[in-house]
């Protein structure tokens, strides 16, 4: 599988919410930029599902010299997820207490998990104070999460994304699973290396891609054509999805899916805090929310809530044909949308130390 340029560091232990330990956490990063001499300009970038620490690849319209989330003057920390492949600790790596992959026994992980991940992270990197969070989609999970852990965060930039993820995500995750699970590859996640359960993960990949996208966007880019082949006769669309399938089949781990998955179900701001809406009022930072306007996903009425039940919140709409997948594809308005929200504000960040030991 192709993996991005990364850095990597271990952390000795990492304590989950479930009570698991792990050993031996190797954490995937890049960095861009400078850290200042007070060690108070790093933003930190959450990515989506199945995407990896190389921020400026998938998200070069935001991150970037002279864009809104600019290398020459913050210091920019991506880090791939817990349980991905991409060079993060997961299922694809060796388990230190038995020597063999940790496969389907890697456990699952929490958006809570995830963001004390990245504050250990950005400990060891020297930072003293996180000025701003951002993602889209699994990464504005984090970053609300990460506003609502540590209320010194000065600015959040969350885009496609929710405060709890919905029963309506939570059954399309499902149903992808459901895919992975009647390969009969699959062998409760234990299949050997290189003989993953590669039509489960296809056709689930497929569902995803649906769901990324809406009817309008498929009708006008595929309508009733057929695609040129030289068996049998198929339409567009589904030459479309068998290679994003495909795709994915080629890049990414089946048990890296299936938990990545389940990190996104344990999304709830409100978990285990009391009200929701309690909750959300009591998010002191500056918080810029974004909704695609096709988005059938993370449908615009949940970037609405947030945006009303956070004090200090701003919602902004990106119109786009291209639904839940806008916020990579609407790279140009999204950069003029960011860039103008945070020239609106002077940063009077306060300090705080980001210790390794809060996470071991």
């Amino acid at each position: 599988m192709a993996k991005p340029n990364y850095s990597t560091l271990v952390l000795e232990s990492l304590e989950l919410e479930s009570g698991v330990v792990l050993r031996d956490v190797e954490v995937a990063y890049q960095t861009w930029g400078t850290l200042n001499e007070r060690a108070d300009n790093a933003v930190v970038v959450f990515h989506s599902m199945t995407g990896d620490s190389e921020a400026t690849s998938w998200w070069g319209s935001l991150v970037g010299p002279d864009r809104a989330i600019n290398t020459d003057t913050n210091f920019v920390i991506c880090a791939n997820l817990l349980g991905s492949c991409y060079g993060t600790s997961g299922p694809t790596s060796v388990n230190p207490a038995t020597g063999e992959t940790y496969k389907a026994s890697f456990p699952a992980c929490t958006v809570r998990d995830q963001v004390r991940l990245h504050q250990a992270l950005v400990g060891i990197l020297g930072v003293r104070q996180v000025r701003c969070v951002a993602g889209g989609s699994l990464g504005g999970f984090m970053a609300l999460e990460w506003a609502v852990m540590d209320p010194n965060i000065s600015e959040v930039i969350a885009v496609a994304t929710s405060g709890r993820h919905s029963a309506w995500c939570i059954a399309w995750t499902e149903a992808q699973r459901q895919a992975i699970y009647s390969d009969p590859n699959w062998h409760n996640g234990y299949y050997e290396d290189g003989t993953q359960p590669e039509a489960g993960l296809a056709t689930a990949r497929m569902m995803a891609m649906m769901s990324y996208r809406n009817p309008t966007s498929f009708t006008a880019r595929f309508g009733r054509q057929q695609a040129a082949t030289d068996s049998t006769p198929i339409y567009a669309v589904e030459s479309y999805l068998r290679y994003q399938g495909q795709k994915l089949v080629s890049r990414f781990d089946a048990n890296s899916y299936v938990r990545l998955t389940q990190t996104s179900n344990s999304h709830d701001l409100a978990r285990g805090r009391g009200d929701y809406f309690d909750v959300l009022r009591s998010i002191s930072s500056r918080v810029l929310v974004v909704g695609v306007d096709t988005d059938i996903l993370f449908p615009l009425q949940e970037q609405r809530e947030l945006a009303s039940g956070i004090p200090n919140a701003t919602l902004e709409v990106i119109p786009s044909e291209h639904g839940h997948d806008g916020f990579l594809l609407e790279g140009e308005s999204l950069n003029r949308i960011v860039k103008n929200w945070l020239s609106l504000h002077t940063n009077q960040p306060n300090q705080i130390d980001y210790q390794i030991a809060s996470c071991v």
